[in-house]
């Protein structure tokens, strides 16, 4: 559209309206007079309120109106001196006008006057705050974010009580003018850092945005890097935690989940449980989290190497179940894993996208198929089964690294069948140098784990009281070094 001013006549206006939103039929305008001059109301049912704007205008008016001779005596009058709530910055283009009232407002056009006055009157349909569904928590506030952007930016809000707490709204370049929040603590966030998110997200031209992941892509340096560039979150709570450490958290309009960045490798082993109990009951869940990753990784291919490769590491007694077990299925050990693990991940994807009438029978048919006919018909081995299940398993105990989890369990799988030992190893590398060469914005991806220090036991792979967690608070350009 392009970016023309609006007309000094109400038809006009009315006109241009009618001519983009006529055969709307939530499209609403109203004709009505205000000391002697023609004036139109424009908004959108459903997204603004006509109760709300009628209070508004009605207490306004009530006082009366000063005779005004023209309509930009008229505006000037409603915007600066009247008790009217209207947005400080009138509406002067066309296209601000669509989007002005596409977001939910009601704008007041005046006859003689090229400036629309804009309310806010919003009053959309919205899901209410709830627990969300993908962040599980013992303790710690339990509401979670909606799809409503003004909701969710009260929410940090009302949790994040300073005058640092910055929330900068963006329309993002796409058809449907999506909008964004960018939220950071000034006195916290490197200033560089947020200047190039900014510059980043900027530049970014999609034809739809629906979600903040869309997002990830354009912040990877390196897209060939499995590696997310950003974490999620669904809680306020956790938001506001990465705010207190110099993080920046992007919010989208019509989504719930909101994201942080820049991101380290060791924050998806971090949930707000761990600062919730205690110190080394924390320690022991993390440990146990990094060693569900590395199982969900190699543990398939482990098992692949040393039957095929290196029976000798296997103990006697279980080498002879395995070799039992690996004599009753007509497939190798390598195939035979990789088509146990895509069906699992079948199974998942079947109950996670059908309908919740039926995703429980979708899982408990699965599970009857691969665990008691498959085996029983001599098809899959019980020690694959378990393994491949048991990585399956571990995989959920890391949920913000599912994706990757299961690229590199495949291509481990692979590596393992086919070359044993060096297989291994260089899956291993290939993981580690994409974890090394992983660089948020200027930072180190594996900090506070690499390179090995006191941070690393301070709130890394375990962490320590809080006493020395409050003395050794960090944030980013600030990092402790003691």
């Amino acid at each position: 559209m392009e970016q023309t001013k609006l007309s000094r006549k109400l038809a006009e206006n009315l006109a241009f309206l009618d001519s983009i939103f006529g055969k709307s039929g939530d499209f609403y305008t109203k004709k009505f007079e205000i000391s002697g001059i023609y004036c139109g109301i424009a908004m959108f049912a459903g997204l603004s309120s006509p109760e709300k704007l009628c209070v508004m205008v009605l207490h306004a008016l009530e006082k009366g109106v000063p005779e005004t001779k023209s309509g930009d005596a008229l505006t000037e009058y409603l915007l600066g001196q009247s008790c009217l709530p209207t947005e400080p910055a009138p509406v002067k283009e066309k296209t601000a006008l669509v989007e002005t009232l596409t977001a939910g407002m009601a704008v007041l056009l005046i006859d003689g006057s090229s400036s629309g006055l804009a309310f806010s009157t919003q009053d959309m349909v919205q899901r209410s705050v709830g627990n969300p569904s993908g962040e599980g928590n013992i303790r710690g506030p339990q509401d979670g974010f909606t799809e409503h952007l003004r909701n969710n930016i009260s929410q940090l809000r009302r949790q994040f009580r300073t005058a640092d707490f910055v929330a900068e709204i963006f329309t993002a370049q796409t058809r449907a003018k999506t909008e964004y929040c960018i939220c950071y603590d000034r006195s916290l966030a490197p200033p560089q850092t947020v200047a190039s998110l900014k510059q980043k997200l900027a530049q970014v031209r999609i034809p739809v945005l629906l979600d903040s992941t869309y997002f990830a892509s354009f912040l990877k340096q390196d897209k060939l890097n499995l590696f997310p560039a950003a974490a999620y979150t669904e809680r306020p709570a956790t938001a506001c935690a990465r705010l207190c450490e110099g993080k920046i958290v992007i919010l989208v309009s019509g989504s719930p989940l909101a994201m942080v960045v820049p991101s380290f490798f060791a924050e998806h082993f971090e949930c707000l449980d761990d600062y919730s109990s205690g110190a080394v009951f924390s320690g022991l869940i993390r440990l146990l989290k990094y060693l569900a990753f590395l199982l969900s990784i190699f543990g398939p291919g482990l098992y692949v190497m040393a039957v095929s490769f290196a029976p000798e590491l296997i103990p006697v007694r279980l080498l002879a179940k395995l070799a039992e077990g690996e004599a009753s299925t007509p497939l190798p050990p390598m195939p035979e894993m990789l088509a146990v693990t895509l069906l699992l991940e079948i199974v998942r994807e079947a109950g996670l996208r059908a309908p919740k009438s039926i995703s429980h029978t979708v899982s408990l048919v699965g599970a009857l198929i691969l665990g008691e006919t498959a085996v029983s018909a001599g098809i899959v081995s019980v020690p694959v089964l378990t393994m491949a299940a048991a990585a399956t398993i571990a995989t959920l105990a890391v949920p913000g690294l599912y994706e990757q989890s299961i690229l590199f369990r495949f291509v481990v799988i692979l590596l393992a069948g086919l070359f044993g030992v060096p297989g291994i190893a260089c899956g291993a590398l290939a993981v580690l140098a994409m974890a090394c060469g992983s660089d948020p914005f200027g930072y180190d991806y594996l900090y506070p784990l690499m390179p090995p220090g006191k941070a690393a036991w301070r709130d890394g792979f375990v962490r320590s009281i809080w006493s020395k967690l409050a003395q050794w608070g960090e944030a980013l350009g600030t990092r402790a070094t003691k």
